[in-house]
């Protein structure tokens, strides 16, 4: 299902940690125009162009690709795990105006998409619920949400990207909680920032240009599996450690780039982790 390609019709309005899913929107929107791209996305690209935002305030800034880089490593686990599962439940926890449907989607699993009310009104502007694809408005908090994913029935794939490191290291801690309560033994997808990263945010050459800041400072992803005995942390990478198979496929530049990352060791790069955990 493609993005309806036309303009809100209401100011943008969106609360301060709502607003940052206009960045990886762009991202994808910028990427999508290179002639070699991590990935193909038309459908940021229209609604790019029918949002009235200041979207150039993010040009030139390194996390864009960075942006697209998650995304991609997470959509190579979401792909793996539908080619094992296929008549599964994916759910997008902070979905703002991703697209993982169109880039992911088998044919047969149910996919729920999760966030904020603004959010999701906004993005009810660009999609529609089908048979398959439901949007749901309601924190991660508030545990009524999972009503609908649990009655579609598992296994299940949970993706909070960018979301997480948002919240107090006790609501993330009520967060993890609540996914392992209600989806146990389900894939997590999630991104942890460590004090490299947090403690330099104010200069970030995309969130330096929001208000929102992250809150919840994580130097070992394996905190998790001490949050909630019996879950398992199965990966953890960073931009300069992509597992072979994702890095590989890269084009020349992103490669390029990792590479000089890699020789720099820069701690806002290496205190940032993807990470995949089974819930206990």
């Amino acid at each position: 299902m493609a993005a309806r390609q036309r303009r809100p019709e209401r100011p943008l309005r969106l609360g301060t940690v709502q607003e940052t899913l206009l960045i990886p929107l762009y991202g994808r929107a910028v990427e999508s125009r290179k002639p070699e791209p991590v990935l193909r996305d038309p459908a940021a690209e229209a609604m790019v162009a029918a949002i009235d935002y200041d979207f150039a305030r993010f040009d030139g800034g390194a996390s864009l690709t960075g942006s697209v880089l998650r995304t991609g490593l997470i959509d190579h686990w979401v792909r793996a795990f539908l080619a094992d599962s296929p008549d599964s439940t994916v759910v997008e926890i902070g979905t703002g105006l991703n697209t993982r449907y169109e880039r992911t989607d088998n044919g047969r699993a149910r996919w729920f998409e999760l966030d904020l009310p603004d959010a999701i009104e906004l993005r009810r502007t660009f999609f529609a619920d089908t048979p398959r694809r439901s949007m749901l408005a309601a924190s991660v908090l508030d545990d009524g949400w999972t009503a609908a994913p649990l009655a579609a029935g598992g296994p299940y794939f949970l993706a909070a990207e960018a979301v997480l490191p948002f919240l107090p290291e006790e609501d993330a801690r009520r967060a993890f909680d609540l996914l392992a309560d209600r989806f146990p033994g389900a894939l997590l997808a999630l991104d942890t920032a460590g004090p490299g990263m947090v403690d330099t945010q104010d200069g970030h050459d995309a969130l330096g240009k929001v208000a929102a800041r992250m809150r919840w400072n994580c130097p070992d992803p394996g905190v998790l599996e001490d949050w909630r005995p019996g879950s398992r942390l199965l990966a953890s990478h960073t931009f300069t450690t992509l597992p072979a198979e994702v890095h590989d496929g890269l084009p020349a530049e992103h490669r390029e780039m990792i590479a000089a990352l890699k020789e720099q060791r820069l701690p806002q790069v290496e205190d940032y982790r993807l990470n995949l955990v089974r819930l206990a």
